[in-house]
């Protein structure tokens, strides 16, 4: 897949944009100043796959938050700061990796050029990110309303302003409860502009919905090459979001050294546990770091064929099934030895 060219930049050890990985983001959701609650999430979203964690800034405890996080768990660490742009440069003493600022909440145009100068002199990038309820006035009043061409043109300004003042290291995040709003406005950046994007849509709402509405907003975009960075916001616990995020990557092949299943929804000529077979599969490749794709089909009928593009599969039958590569078979196997034979090709593979 074609990734949109960009500029890039650099967050603690991870590079944001162009044919950098897409990275995975979350938000810290312990208590505010409580160091160890934080530790403690940071280190659970970490071991999930979450590159970069966001976290409140608001007191100045949060400080303390921060010089524990950036020493003790291995993650690039990103402030979020709203109206206390007093605390951008403890923040950047402390060792934060990124700053993230909503420019209408920060307190006008010389506290955002006044952040660039800081994290300019700390080589600290600068997330510019804008949502429907902090549009500026002139913009609601040209626009009609939080529309996406608003949000772009929001974002694009604020961009505008910290380039020309020589600070240049800049990520937008455009965020929308409206998915379409959300697509759009991102898509009229990505035209417009060089700059790393942030995907997510916004108040997603909870798992199960937050998900799949997540999936069509920041999996739209992906699908066109746009997007350098990732979040899925549900409303639960953030390591949740992790599992969601990386499955979006999955599906559309953006999560290195990963396998890809595919199976079939099963049909009346299915004669094995299917369902089981393919958890079971499923559950296993999750120990496999190979780009590969493999199939469970149902029977061998057109089994192999349907999957024929796939690298490595099995297809049930009665009491035998078939191990096939690229749709071609390699040998009968019994059906209590399919998924045993199937890993041992993977690991010849």
């Amino acid at each position: 897949m074609a990734r949109r060219t960009t500029r890039q930049v650099t967050v603690g050890t991870e590079k944001i944009g162009s044919d950098a990985p897409v990275l995975v983001q979350s938000m810290l959701s312990a208590p505010q100043g409580n160091v160890e609650e934080n530790l403690i999430q940071a280190r659970s979203l970490y071991s999930s796959g979450c590159k970069l964690i966001r976290l409140s800034v608001s007191h100045e405890s949060d400080i303390e938050v921060i010089r524990h996080l950036v020493q003790e768990v291995p993650a690039a660490f990103v402030a979020d700061i709203h109206q206390r742009a007093d605390l951008v440069l403890p923040a950047l003493k402390a060792g934060i990796h990124k700053i993230r600022v909503n420019p209408r909440y920060l307190g006008g145009e010389e506290k955002l050029l006044e952040t660039g100068r800081y994290c300019k002199e700390y080589n600290v990038p600068i997330r510019i990110g804008v949502n429907s309820g902090s549009l500026e006035k002139d913009l609601l009043e040209e626009y009609g309303g939080p529309t996406a061409e608003a949000l772009a043109e929001s974002a694009l300004r604020s961009a505008k302003l910290l380039d020309e003042s020589g600070f240049s290291d800049i990520v937008i995040s455009i965020k929308s409860a409206d998915i379409r709003t959300m697509i759009e406005a991102n898509r009229i950046v990505a035209n417009r502009s060089d700059y790393p994007l942030h995907l997510g849509v916004t108040e997603a709402g909870t798992v199960h919905m937050g998900s799949i509405k997540s999936a069509i907003g920041i999996g739209s975009l992906l699908a066109d090459g746009i997007g350098d960075t990732i979040r899925v916001s549900l409303t639960g616990d953030p390591t949740l979001e992790i599992p969601a995020a990386n499955d979006i990557l999955r599906a559309l092949d953006l999560l290195p050294d990963t396998p890809q299943l595919i199976s079939c929804p099963t049909c009346g000529r299915t004669g094995i546990d299917l369902i089981a077979i393919a958890n079971e599969v499923e559950e296993r490749l999750k120990s496999v770091h190979k780009p590969i794709s493999v199939a469970v089909m149902g029977c061998p009928i057109n089994g192999p064929g349907e999957a024929k593009n796939a690298d490595l599969g099995i297809a049930g039958g009665d009491g035998v099934g078939l191990l096939f590569k690229k749709g071609e078979v390699l040998r009968k196997v019994p059906e209590d030895q399919l998924v045993d034979e199937l890993f041992l090709e993977i690991e010849r593979y």
